[in-house]
């Protein structure tokens, strides 16, 4: 590793007031931690983020307000698995193969992640909600036997949510490393009028677990989680990953949420997720928790929201940001980002400071206590960063996104098109320039140009190789360079 002394500095400047001490006594209570991820929110979809916004969400703008709110925060890709693997793992998602996960399980054996990091520190660990990760023979089950290689066999102690996206067929829940019930019948596609067929109650044909509702799933997930708090005490520190479901498709917003927002079932389900967000802090709060809880929200990557959507509505659900899912333009992986630990990180504050998903496992390792290991390479602790605190700036040399994208503050490449499947596809007059665009690179100043809309390739030929040269020793390394 090149550059341990660095990050060695980085986990003392966090480890130095991590733990709470109890005034009279002597021992070091470990924080719990929630992290809640959202599924397909844009940047823009938060008050606190977007003063603009159409839809409602008083309960994360009150976490920004106890908290710290990142402003360049990033996924480690623009879809779901890759920002799920590098949040896990600590690792940029091209150094595994992404694809891996239609047959089989994307974290090998032995692979640190953030529940096996804090287990070493005695925490209780579970996760509720997707996890797009992959099981072993995950493409066709034997739902007689445990599925394997799911996050029960990554670290987490219990499990009860979806193996991948709610649009995405069989629907059925697993607890733990079993089916709850088999999908055994068979559900007709459904969509929406006048959305695209991706939007809206979307969900494809496929197999179905009996009694199984594509609207009871956020609730449940709800449910599952203030389960697991309602379960814990002072005696021991908690790890909960709450990885949500929603906004992504199928838009299905329920009960009073119908028509809270101004932005039609997209804005309404936001609200609803809000809400989830809203009850898991108030359980936080009833059990005598809070104080001790550091607890992390975002979203896993951008929303698909179209152009045609934001006139409709006059909600920009990435706000000044361009792009969307799948992008490898800012809309689709600069994500909301808020911290709220109380008694270490000052509230109302803002920080503008570079990170990444995969910072997040170096960052639970300092918090619970644990030296980084190898396996999280490209990981550096943010706690510096919440606890203002001394650290070398940039906190990172660079930051890459899925395989074709660096960021080196100021500067961003693409190493071709910024335009992704789902954005060229759903609008034709796009895709030549997705297929002329593949032959170039884009270059832009985010500190000048954030909404990147001045391509600086051309007139910055010596700057774009610089950065690919630097993107390829990323790539090439087996470890990322670390200054």
């Amino acid at each position: 590793m090149k550059n341990l002394p660095r990050r060695r500095f980085l986990q003392l400047a966090g480890l130095a007031g991590a733990s709470i001490v109890i005034p009279g006594c002597a021992k070091k209570i470990k924080p719990n931690i929630v992290f809640i991820m959202a599924d397909d929110m844009g940047y823009g979809d938060p008050g606190c983020y977007n003063p603009e916004s159409k839809a409602p969400t008083p309960n994360i703008d009150q976490l920004a307000a106890d908290g710290m709110r990142f402003t360049n925060a990033h996924s480690a890709g623009s879809l779901c698995i890759p920002a799920r693997y590098g949040l896990l793992t600590g690792r940029y998602p091209m150094r595994e193969d992404m694809n891996k996960h239609r047959y089989t399980n994307l974290i090998e054996p032995g692979r640190e992640t953030l529940a096996t990091i804090v287990k070493k520190s005695g925490y209780r660990t579970a996760m509720v909600g997707k996890w797009h990760l992959g099981f072993e023979h995950v493409d066709n089950p034997d739902f007689s036997k445990p599925l394997k290689g799911g996050p029960v066999d990554c670290g987490f102690d219990s499990f009860f949510g979806m193996h991948a996206s709610l649009d995405i067929q069989p629907y059925y829940y697993i607890e733990n490393d079993r089916a709850v019930l088999p999908p055994t019948e068979t559900i007709e596609a459904h969509n929406s009028p006048d959305v695209t067929p991706v939007q809206g109650a979307f969900w494809r044909k496929g197999k179905i677990a009996p009694g199984f509702k594509h609207e009871q799933v956020l609730p449940k997930f709800a449910e599952k989680s203030i389960a697991f708090l309602n379960q814990q005490d002072k005696s021991n520190p908690f790890f909960l990953y709450l990885a949500l479901a929603a906004p992504h498709t199928p838009w299905l917003p329920q009960g009073k949420f119908r028509g809270m927002s101004k932005a039609g079932d997209y804005g309404d389900f936001v609200s609803q997720v809000d809400d989830v967000v809203g009850r898991v802090l108030k359980t936080l709060q009833e059990k005598g928790l809070a104080n001790n809880t550091l607890v992390i929200f975002t979203s896993d990557n951008g929303p698909v929201w179209f152009k045609e959507d934001v006139e409709r509505y006059d909600h920009r659900s990435v706000s000044f940001l361009r792009g969307m899912k799948a992008d490898a333009y800012e809309g689709g992986h600069r994500m909301p980002f808020i911290a709220r630990w109380p008694g270490k990180v000052q509230p109302g504050s803002v920080s503008e400071e570079v990170i990444s998903f995969v910072d997040v496992l170096a960052t639970l390792a300092d918090v619970s206590g644990q030296p980084l290991t190898q396996y999280a390479e490209d990981s550096y602790s943010i706690v510096p960063v919440l606890m203002n605190k001394d650290y070398p700036k940039p906190l990172r040399e660079a930051t890459v996104i899925d395989s074709n994208t660096l960021i080196q503050w100021p500067w961003k490449l693409i190493v071709g098109s910024g335009l992704g499947g789902i954005h060229a596809h759903y609008n034709p007059e796009l895709q030549d320039d997705r297929n002329k665009g593949k032959h170039f690179n884009e270059l832009y100043n985010l500190d000048k140009d954030p909404s990147e809309t001045q391509n600086l390739a051309e007139q910055q030929p010596e700057i774009v190789e610089r950065l690919k040269r630097l993107l390829t020793t990323y790539q090439d390394q087996g470890f990322s360079v670390k200054r």
